[in-house]
């Protein structure tokens, strides 16, 4: 299997069946994010225990690779302390902007399969939606935008 099949079947499995969907009640912190170009919205929603998330989950309503990307980034984060998911994000921006012909950073995992959106600079912000959203709902900030 070629490695571009096999992050495309990661993005259709993660959006046909997104993990971590739904609204945590009660939550310690959410937002609302909004891509604008794409139509794409979701909401985080997260609980923590002290500077670790302990759950997060969302809701919304977007494209197939911001529907996956935000799926797989609540299955990377939950257990992470906030260091962690701000190096994760680092790393995510990176494999999101780099070159199409770059190999992705190491310590991706499974995200790995979003750089596969590089070919298409457009579906970007599509797939950076969640974490904006997520780094907007650690801030506690009530809403993120792509724009």
């Amino acid at each position: 299997m070629d490695l571009k099949d096999l992050y495309r079947d990661v993005i259709l499995d993660h959006n046909k069946r997104p993990r971590n969907f739904g609204r945590l009640d009660p939550c310690d912190s959410s937002a609302d994010g909004n891509n604008p170009l794409c139509g794409d919205r979701l909401t985080v929603t997260l609980r923590l225990a002290g500077d670790r998330i302990e759950d997060i989950r969302f809701e919304g309503k977007g494209c197939a690779i911001s529907t996956a990307s935000a799926s797989l980034m609540t299955e990377a984060v939950k257990g992470l302390d906030q260091d962690a998911v701000r190096r994760l994000h680092a790393l995510v921006h990176e494999a999101l902007t780099s070159a199409v012909d770059a190999p992705p950073p190491e310590g991706l995992g499974k995200l790995a399969a979003l750089t596969g959106v590089r070919e298409f600079p457009a579906r970007v912000k599509c797939a950076s939606l969640s974490w904006h959203t997520l780094a907007a709902a650690l801030a506690h900030r009530d809403t993120a935008s792509t724009e």
